[in-house]
């Protein structure tokens, strides 16, 4: 299945979402295990560095939340458990950790926008998120809280103004005992 298109990553991760939600009720641990899991295989599978790994955890984490939206599960948990899963991922692949984690709040934010979900939410548990995965892939807490703030901050630059604000609101100042940073102005 090598040549499946990214769209089959993105319905393969949604489907096992929706199951094991429906199964469980539990979202963060299911959302963790099933976004490290199928990125480790992808990866593994197809080599994915630089471009392919971001698209790669672009499709694994709209699955993950078209999934959990589709369940009424939890938007937040599923984000926070979105970049644990992708740190934990990058970590069993070797890849880079600070510059997936941007990634991985910029998708989730636009991919919590397309399911009518609370984009600041999303951002703050992606933060938290990335704050509580960082310890495993060697990066700092502050380092990890300031790349995912920023990534949901260009995310929430791809919606709209009040998208921004929102997400500059809820993934700015202190999370989880961190004070987050974000790098670079935004509009």
């Amino acid at each position: 299945m090598s040549t499946s298109a990214p769209k089959g990553i993105m319905e393969s991760v949604k489907d096992k979402l929706v199951g094991s939600i429906k199964g469980s009720g539990e979202v963060l641990n299911t959302v963790v295990d099933t976004v490290s899991g199928t990125l480790v295989t992808t990866i593994k599978g197809t080599g994915a560095v630089g471009t392919a790994l971001t698209s790669a955890v672009s499709d694994v984490l709209r699955g993950a939340i078209t999934g959990t939206a589709q369940v009424g599960g939890d938007l937040g948990a599923t984000a926070k458990g979105g970049v644990i899963g992708v740190l934990k991922g990058t970590k069993e692949v070797g890849a880079e950790a600070v510059g997936t984690v941007g990634t991985s709040a910029r998708v989730l934010v636009k991919s919590a926008a397309e399911v009518g979900g609370d984009v600041g939410l999303v951002a703050r548990n992606a933060v938290e998120g990335a704050i509580a995965g960082a310890k495993s892939v060697g990066i700092s807490a502050e380092e990890a809280a300031s790349a995912a703030a920023t990534g949901a901050l260009k995310g929430a630059g791809e919606i709209s103004q009040e998208a921004v604000d929102q997400v500059r609101k809820a993934a700015t100042g202190v999370i989880a005992g961190v004070k987050v940073v974000v790098k670079e102005p935004f509009k």
